[in-house]
């Protein structure tokens, strides 16, 4: 990619590539500078006004459109005892810590963002001047501010880029590029704080600020509410304000499985999928499942439909399910179609997630949703014909609100 001209010089000599093959490619190559006007004089190319006017970043309609989308991204894993949403006008003080609470990381192929909002900026944003919010990096400071504070958050997570040089990174449960991880656990700092924490204030949320699993067992089995939250939005802490005090309704789902232990994956140099690799081959029950996801109101589904109930290898079939908000608020529930192959004559998944829709639903409201599923969805490659083929068989409809919280079921078959 850097360095090519050694390799193409060789490609020439060798008569592998001949300059007719270079001269083909080079076309695509000054067709796009040409139209990009990178051959033209700066004075006559219409992009060099770029960032000479209002960055259009930092209008108000693409903050609110950032913001927006983080929210959406949020992932609610655990609420035991209904702790959140907070309420701030009944809070008095809160106390924020962690190695992730007052920076925005950005990843090695994200842009450099005009601003960025931390998980305490925009805890303060949205409480104001009645909650008193204390903070700190420093574990042993944390400990002593939870004694006297009536929540506490807490913000872990990993460093997406690190800042020891490329191939390194602080420790084996860090991963970047050309670096894979030794562990899935959080690191001992991390791990430690969490512990001390819960042992002095039972009133803890823990913020997962990740771009990759965790095997968070402790942490579930004591900690009364985690969230979960990618890297990398400059609205970071405006949006996870938003669904801790409960302005939105956290509706995201996981688009991994989090495994409980590094036990439940095969070898990491085992690269056969069919070895127990992701949700589709996963052999063990997960810490939590693809697409998993709480809310602060409930679901229900019923009356599963579908629009035949028989499937055309060319053809296509409308799936539909009944959902309503059984709970007090309103909320976004993503319902998830999965096919399980019955009778198949090759080795199939489980179940393979074949469409979703997210959908938001007012207290006590209930609208059908209505998937697609081509069978062209059901192929798979096969080998000898060198074709995708579409077999004759049963398989098994199942909608629900995860890969392992199926609601509704039904077989039909493939003619």
């Amino acid at each position: 990619m850097d360095t090519y001209k050694p390799g193409t010089n060789e490609a020439l000599q060798k008569k592998l590539i001949t300059e007719t093959d270079i001269d083909g490619v080079l076309r695509g190559v000054f067709r796009v500078m040409i139209k990009l006007g990178q051959l033209d004089p700066p004075a006559m190319v219409p992009y060099a006004t770029i960032g000479t006017g209002p960055e259009p970043w930092l209008s108000q309609k693409n903050r609110d459109f950032v913001r927006l989308i983080t929210q959406k991204s949020i992932v609610l894993l655990k609420n035991d005892g209904g702790l959140l949403p907070l309420d701030k006008s009944k809070l008095k003080s809160i106390a924020i810590v962690g190695p992730r609470s007052e920076e925005v990381l950005q990843d090695w192929y994200s842009g450099s963002p005009a601003y960025s909002v931390s998980i305490l900026e925009g805890i303060k944003n949205k409480v104001g001047a009645n909650v008193t919010v204390s903070h700190t990096t420093n574990a042993d400071l944390a400990i002593t501010m939870a004694k006297s504070t009536e929540t506490v958050i807490v913000c872990l997570g990993n460093n997406p880029t690190g800042n020891l040089g490329w191939k390194k990174v602080d420790g084996p449960s860090e991963g970047r590029e050309a670096v894979d991880r030794q562990s899935i656990s959080l690191d001992s700092a991390q791990e430690a704080l969490v512990k001390n924490l819960h042992k002095v204030n039972p009133h803890i949320v823990l913020v997962m600020v990740s771009n990759f699993p965790y095997a968070i067992n402790l942490e579930q089995a004591k900690i009364p509410a985690i969230i979960h939250i990618t890297h990398c939005s400059q609205e970071q802490g405006n949006a996870l304000a938003d669904a801790l005090f409960g302005d939105i309704n956290p509706g995201g789902k996981l688009v991994q499985t989090w495994p409980d232990s590094l036990a439940q994956l095969p070898p990491m140099m085992d690269y056969n999928i069919r070895d127990g690799r992701t949700y589709m081959y996963f052999k063990s029950k997960p810490l939590y499942p693809f697409g998993f996801g709480l809310s602060y109101t409930t679901f229900q589904y019923s009356n599963l439909k579908t629009s035949a109930d028989k499937l055309d290898k060319n053809g296509e079939v409308t799936v539909s399910v009944d959902v309503k908000n059984t709970g007090s608020r309103t909320g976004d529930e993503v319902v998830q179609l999965y096919v399980k192959h019955l009778k198949s004559k090759v080795e199939r998944p489980l179940e393979e997630l074949k469409g979703f829709k997210r959908v938001t639903l007012n207290p006590g409201e209930v609208q059908t949703i209505s998937i697609k599923l081509p069978a062209s969805l059901l192929a798979y490659w096969d080998v000898a014909k060198k074709a995708f083929v579409v077999e004759k068989e049963p398989i098994r409809l199942m909608v629900g609100s995860s890969s392992a919280d199926i609601r509704e079921q039904k077989d039909i078959e493939v003619k």
